[in-house]
């Protein structure tokens, strides 16, 4: 595997219509995990990814990995639990503004996670472990689960890409804090929004989060800032990279997987840090072009036929 990821998936449902959960009469039926969005998206673009995770055995488990698997995504590793279901949640769409999630996770498959469920040899074989802050929100064993596959990865060479991810409906603000600080003291490249970079660090600006964090112990940091861009700072070389224009946002949610993907493929394609933020940028523009997590993400023959600045 190129980069191998873990975290839970769940069947996401959104009304056909923009009204209230409760006035919604037609839903439509697709998935939604961070980790699952950045395996999916780094395989349309061309690397060989691989996802792990705990299933209910159940049909929403088997929607979910043959979902993922037909996007050309390793799923050998994925365990389906026989006592726990798959998680579902419901994306809300409310007009001009960004849609409104309801989670139903608790007690799930993916929370039993544990680190028994990660395979030394198959970890070890990759060149990038990508985890998120989300996992460890979950559960303690779930958290115990992040911690080893960091540890597996440090000890076999393999670089370790965190993407803090932060989501406050799972943990409070200062648990949430005083882990991912860990954890990214852990890693060797940090993937923060400024307002995640701002709760971690203290720090307001790009410039002092990225070095907050290298002073943490990182090796890299790339600070994303939306429409505008990125900062990104390796200890050699630093600087902005200007976001790519979108003409009409449809659903900003999975941008920030697209862009961990995309500057991903840019490493592993050996470009230098500045082309793959560049990278990163657009595949994050495209996946708000359109509705659900992974829809939008494009294929890289779909980068070089397109003009630089998206318009759909």
């Amino acid at each position: 595997m190129d980069v191998v990821t873990f975290g839970e998936t769940m069947v996401l449902f959104h009304p056909s219509s923009a009204v209230p959960l409760r006035f919604a009469g037609q839903f439509e039926k697709t998935i939604g995990g961070a980790e699952s969005n950045v395996a999916i998206a780094l395989s349309r673009l061309g690397h060989q990814a691989g996802w792990i995770s705990r299933l209910g055995n159940d049909d929403f488990g088997l929607y979910v990995r043959n979902f993922i698997r037909g996007e050309g995504v390793d799923t050998s590793r994925v365990v389906f639990d026989q006592a726990s279901p798959t998680a579902v949640f419901f994306k809300e769409k409310r007009t001009e503004q960004e849609p409104k999630v309801h989670y139903y996770r608790s007690g799930s498959a993916a929370s039993r996670m544990i680190p028994e469920d990660l395979d030394e040899d198959y970890l070890a074989k990759a060149k990038y472990l990508h985890v998120t802050g989300i996992t460890p929100a979950l559960s303690e064993s779930c958290r115990d689960s992040v911690f080893h596959a960091i540890a597996l990865a440090k000890q076999h060479g393999v670089t370790v890409v965190f993407d803090p991810n932060i989501r406050l409906k799972l943990w409070s603000k200062e648990e949430a804090k005083k882990t991912l600080v860990e954890i990214a003291s852990r890693s060797d490249i940090v993937l923060p929004g400024i307002e995640e970079g701002t709760l971690m660090t203290g720090r307001s600006q790009p410039e002092e989060v990225a070095r907050n964090l290298l002073r943490n112990g990182s090796k890299a940091a790339v600070v994303k800032l939306g429409a505008e861009g990125a900062y990104y700072d390796n200890g050699n070389e630093r600087g902005y990279i200007e976001g790519f224009h979108v003409s009409h946002v449809v659903d900003p949610i999975g941008a920030g997987d697209g862009f961990a993907a995309g500057f991903l493929s840019g490493l592993l394609r050996g470009w230098p840090y500045e082309e793959a933020v560049k990278l990163g940028n657009r595949v994050g523009a495209y996946a708000v072009t359109v509705s659900g997590d992974v829809e939008g993400y494009p294929y890289f023959d779909q980068l070089l036929k397109d003009n630089e600045e998206i318009l759909r």
